[in-house]
């Protein structure tokens, strides 16, 4: 075997060895990436679920304060508050 096809087969050795670590960076990379997609969609469906629970209890709650606030408007209607009187401070003699 001469000098020059050795070198060829090592050179071609170091070539694919450096390939094939660049191909295992990348699959690790890929595969953190996904983890890290794939937790980040379940954050987002929990988000969700707790946001249309939040807005359902707020349209319930939004519901109730205006029937009690229809409530409050006609008991002002059928009592409506006097006016108020002015408080007479009893005079005191300088005697």
């Amino acid at each position: 075997m001469s000098v020059n096809m050795s070198n060829r087969f090592v050179d071609g050795d170091a070539a694919a060895e450096m390939l094939e670590r660049r191909w295992f960076a990348a699959f690790n990379a890929a595969s953190s990436a996904r983890a890290e997609c794939e937790a980040l969609v379940e954050a987002m469906i929990a988000t969700e679920a707790a946001w249309a629970e939040a807005r359902e209890r707020l349209c319930k709650l939004e519901s109730l304060r205006d029937a009690l606030g229809e409530e409050l408007a006609g008991i002002d209607e059928q009592y409506p508050v006097p006016a108020p009187q002015p408080v007479r401070q009893p005079m005191m003699s300088a005697a």
